[in-house]
């Protein structure tokens, strides 16, 4: 043996040392691995602290008790759930290559990771049907966006993604006819989830694709209604002043609404569309996705909880102020649950 290799040998670190079996741990130079900690342990602060503003000032705040806002209620819980028992173990198995919290932890931090993620998602999903009422419909909302459609649609969120995240990990059907592949590849202190070519394909369609063709229909009709409508008021106003500030203020409104979606849907699709290209393409290209793309693809799917807060932060004038009340601690005087939190702006 020549020193080359003895040095190549002394330089391999395990996950488990004096482990027979142990996975070969992730060498990283300094720079890589501050980044790579300080880049996801902000993205995790910033999760947990954005959604749990967004949770009290919808809970706290009566103003802003609506049926989207429940929704968006129960999609910053489902967020802040992906920061608090996903991302972190998450994160220390992208930076080692490791995991160490045992086979059993491994399973159900999986069954977490798909269940979460998926019913973010879904709730996205279901967030848009609500909104193409809201701006399309607004004389049917009321009718058809009742306090069960809303159970209905956080009962959906929620069971599906469960049943479909703890039914492809605990029964094993997503690895049948690569048992041999996984079985090759094991190791102590590997944490990793490899699915078949069907359930690659079909927990993509579930997960993202049908609701996301879902959130693109519904997107572009709200544009075109909203144009239709800009087109309207601009024509009357251009032949008669008669424009009522009513009708101006509403038209503002839903602009505003449609652009604010836009901006939801782009950082959706942003963010997930290539984990699940790369989820679905991997069986076919036989698991060759290097370990880091994919860790990256992953990241890139987390960093859309850690958006979300902040979008409405930005575009949404009550949460705004919403969130200033309890920054600034205003939030704890006296009947603060009914300060105005509307704004005509």
């Amino acid at each position: 043996m020549n020193s080359s290799s003895i040095l190549s040998q002394q330089n391999i670190q395990q996950c488990f040392e004096f482990v027979n079996g142990s996975c070969p741990k992730a060498i990283r130079s300094l720079v890589s691995f501050s980044a790579m900690y300080m880049t996801m342990m902000g993205a995790i602060i910033v999760t947990m602290g954005g959604n749990v503003v967004v949770i009290i000032s919808i809970a706290h705040f009566k103003q802003l008790h609506s049926p989207t806002n429940f929704l968006i209620l129960s999609l910053a819980a489902a967020d802040f759930l992906v920061g608090l028992l996903v991302m972190p173990y998450s994160m220390v198995r992208s930076i080692d290559s490791c995991w160490y919290f045992g086979e059993w932890f491994c399973k159900l931090h999986t069954c977490c990771d798909i269940m979460l993620c998926t019913t973010s998602i879904f709730h996205l999903c279901f967030i848009s049907v609500d909104r193409y009422y809201a701006v399309c419909q607004p004389l049917h909302y009321i009718t058809k966006i009742t306090v069960y459609v809303i159970e209905m649609f956080l009962f959906i969120s929620w069971s599906v993604p469960c049943f479909l995240a703890f039914g492809m990990v605990l029964s094993e059907l997503s690895t049948n006819g690569i048992q041999d592949y996984v079985a090759s590849i094991s190791c102590i202190g590997a944490c990793s989830f490899l699915v078949n070519k069907l359930w690659g394909v079909l927990a993509s369609l579930i997960s993202f694709f049908i609701p996301g063709i879902v959130m693109v229909g519904v997107y572009v009709h709200i544009f075109t209604v909203a144009k239709k409508q800009a087109r309207k008021i601009h024509k009357v106003s251009a032949i008669s002043q008669s424009v009522s500030d009513t009708k101006k203020m509403s038209l503002k409104k839903e602009s505003k609404a449609a652009k604010t979606l836009s901006v939801v849907m782009g950082v959706f699709i942003l963010c997930w569309l290539p984990f699940f290209i790369a989820t679905m393409a991997n069986p076919f290209i036989n698991f060759s996705t290097p370990e880091d793309l994919f860790n990256a693809f992953q990241w890139l799917g987390y960093f859309n909880s850690t958006l979300n807060p902040i979008i409405y932060g930005l575009f949404y004038p009550s949460f705004q102020k919403a969130f200033k009340l309890i920054l600034t601690g205003k939030i704890f005087s006296p009947d603060s649950s009914t300060i105005n939190l509307i704004t005509n702006k």
